[in-house]
């Protein structure tokens, strides 16, 4: 498929616990990391849970 760069642009505090286990399996550890990851209907999946707190670019 292709790349994309997700960076986690808002705070995990005061979110649920599904949230922040879901921005951990991403490898996102706080604001401001990003990490680049192959799309997958997985990954997607994760990604549209927590698009709130996230911004994704092509890579």
């Amino acid at each position: 498929m292709g790349k994309v760069i997700i960076k986690q642009v808002k705070s995990s505090i005061d979110r649920s616990k599904k949230q922040k286990n879901t921005l951990l399996a991403l490898g996102l550890r706080g604001i401001n990391k990003s990490v680049e990851k192959e799309v997958t209907p997985q990954i997607q999946g994760m990604i549209n849970k927590v698009s709130h707190l996230v911004t994704v670019e092509q890579a």
